[in-house]
């Protein structure tokens, strides 16, 4: 079974506060990008294997994201081993939610090879229990999601021909960095309300709390926003706890951010 992992981008991305449980309590909005994607092929096996091309990623075989999902499914159901391959073509460590795409791709391949049935809240529920970006996928249409980001709820939001750029410099933002220089905050006005305005009232209300102090740390960051920005999107943000960044244009831009900068451009 082949998939496309097709990953992600918040749009806005409120910390309201620190959980008991560790956690952080978000309202982020999830929006698939669906022309930039990984490739997951999925088949039963004698013995459970991982295979990846692409973009190398240097994580142990047991630790990456997709023979977790695997493991997973396997503890749950008592299912059979699969031979996974991953051809890697999202960048990681971007806020794009590439490896939880990924992840998401095995547990809906492995319900479907082994007939489990399951309903969607139970591969919710499962995907859940990977990481806070994986439950979306399941879904992979537009979400508020709250929580620490897997309680979802559709979101209509005004999209439809405007053309989606996103950056991704070689400088990676790790999630310990962004959650460790976070200032939670409710806002005044809730995030599903910004966002049911006209998307030129965007900027400089939809916001990424995580934005501030990793625009300080790296200001190349900072940059490719205003870049973005300068060259006429209607808003531009900080994906996720970074260090990719997009920007929401109303005509094709043409754009040249240098050689060391992943470039994505698509018309939603």
């Amino acid at each position: 079974m082949i998939l496309r992992a097709n990953c992600k981008i918040n749009i806005g991305l409120d910390v309201l506060r620190r959980r008991e449980d560790g956690f952080h309590e978000l309202s982020t909005v999830m929006f698939p990008v669906r022309e930039l994607y990984d490739t997951v092929t999925v088949e039963q096996s004698e013995n459970l294997t991982f295979t990846q091309t692409g973009i190398a990623v240097d994580c142990p075989v047991e630790k990456n994201l997709c023979v977790r999902a695997a493991r997973l499914m396997q503890k749950c159901y008592g299912v059979g081993n699969v031979a996974i391959t991953l051809d890697k073509r999202v960048p990681f460590g971007a806020g794009l939610g590439g490896g939880s795409s990924d992840a998401t791709a095995v547990i809906v391949a492995m319900n479907e090879i082994f007939s489990l049935n399951l309903a969607e809240d139970e591969l919710i529920a499962r995907a859940a229990e990977i990481g806070s970006d994986t439950a979306f996928f399941v879904r992979n249409t537009a979400q508020l999601c709250t929580g620490r980001g897997e309680v979802m709820s559709p979101i209509s939001l005004p999209l439809s021909g405007v053309w989606l750029v996103v950056v991704k410099p070689d400088e990676g933002v790790s999630t310990a960095e962004a959650y460790g220089g976070v200032k939670p905050c409710v806002p005044e006005v809730s995030l599903d309300k910004l966002l049911a305005q006209p998307i030129e009232q965007w900027q400089g209300r939809v916001k990424n709390d995580f934005e501030a102090h990793i625009f300080e740390a790296h200001p190349l960051l900072g940059l490719l926003k205003q870049q973005l920005l300068d060259a006429g999107a209607v808003y531009a943000s900080m994906s996720g706890s970074g260090s990719a960044l997009f920007g929401i244009f109303s005509e094709r831009p043409e754009l040249n951010f240098g050689r060391t900068i992943f470039t994505h451009i698509e018309q939603l």
